[in-house]
């Protein structure tokens, strides 16, 4: 197979676990256009606001556009959609089409000029999207949080159409994959392992903080309850339960629960305590009599250190009775 058109041997294919999007920006519309358009195999499956007769006229007419706003130095907008393989049979040219026009619509990107490219130099079904963040009314499209929102649409139109999904994360080829979805299965594997080590919220920080990972609270209303758990990595940020439903609040509790229980288990001569017990003040294991224990009326009671014990007998109440009697004479 001849070389790309940038001189490098075509890559292999890739194993994709799920439906993925990379998102991008830049500045040069004539290079990426002619870099998806030119792409050997390439075929042109929709476009808005553009004429599509010539490179020469795509990339002069999102320049028209991008002159609204000549500020603007990252006008040009370009995602990356991928399938796994086993979705072929559900893309033909048309599908494809609709599927990037519901990823726009959902992604908040409209009202602007888009290209929509389908590649076939690679084993799986992907296409690209050209877009210009200079819409019709002469606003910026904002990028902000748009890998964030990039992974959850993907998510959303995987389950929505059955596209296919793998079953677990550790089936997962790592190496194929880029962005916001790479971060997110680091932070799986990385947690995975940390929690096979932690007995405490403490220790789980600590290991994390070893990798550059930080955990974040998130507390109810004017109190201390503790809702949610979130990660972070870098700039990139995931909710407990959307890296992996094992990973909340709650089930990461758990975990580290059942990890200190084996650990006590294993440890001999270890007693489990509740969890609460540390805030309880220590039991003393005896507890020394003195004078000082009992109220000084009955002080006549105990035995003074160093004589033995006498017995007590009717006398000593009979004595007491008499005492009061005598008294109540007086």
């Amino acid at each position: 197979m001849p070389p790309g058109p940038r001189g490098d041997q075509p890559p292999p294919a890739r194993p994709l676990p799920q439906m993925i999007g990379k998102v991008m920006i830049g500045k040069s519309f004539s290079g990426c256009v002619r870099y998806v358009v030119q792409k050997e195999g390439a075929r042109v499956l929709e476009a808005e606001g553009i004429r599509t007769d010539s490179v020469s006229a795509m990339v002069a007419d999102f320049r028209l556009q991008r002159q609204l706003n000549p500020e603007l130095g990252k006008a040009v907008g370009h995602i990356a959609l991928s399938w796994s393989i086993h979705d072929r049979e559900k893309l033909s040219p048309q599908v494809m089409a609709e599927r990037a026009r519901e990823y726009l619509e959902k992604m908040g990107i409209k009202d602007t000029q888009y290209l929509v490219v389908e590649h076939r130099d690679r084993e799986h079904p992907h296409l690209h999207i050209v877009y210009n963040r200079m819409d019709y009314h002469g606003k910026t499209i904002p990028d902000k949080l748009q890998r964030h929102r990039n992974a959850r649409v993907c998510r959303e139109m995987t389950e929505r159409h059955g596209y296919y999904l793998a079953p677990g994360k550790a089936q997962v080829n790592r190496q194929y994959l880029t962005g916001a979805d790479k971060t997110k299965y680091a932070l799986h594997d990385a947690i995975s392992s940390a929690l096979g080590k932690a007995t405490s919220w403490q220790e789980l920080e600590a290991l994390l903080q070893q990798k550059g990972i930080s955990l974040h609270y998130k507390y109810k209303g004017g109190t201390e309850q503790v809702q949610g758990i979130s990660f972070r990595q870098g700039e990139i940020s995931f909710k407990g339960s959307a890296i992996s439903r094992n990973f909340s609040y709650k089930g990461i509790s758990k975990q580290l629960e059942r990890n200190r229980q084996q650990e006590a288990l294993s440890t001999p001569g270890t007693k489990l305590q509740p969890r609460h017990q540390a805030s309880l003040a220590p039991v003393p294991e005896k507890i020394s009599i003195t004078d000082d224990f009992f109220p000084r009326r009955h002080s006549n009671l105990i035995p003074t250190q160093g004589q033995p014990e006498e017995p007590l007998t009717t006398g000593h109440f009979r004595k007491k009775k008499r005492r009061k009697k005598k008294r109540r004479h007086l």
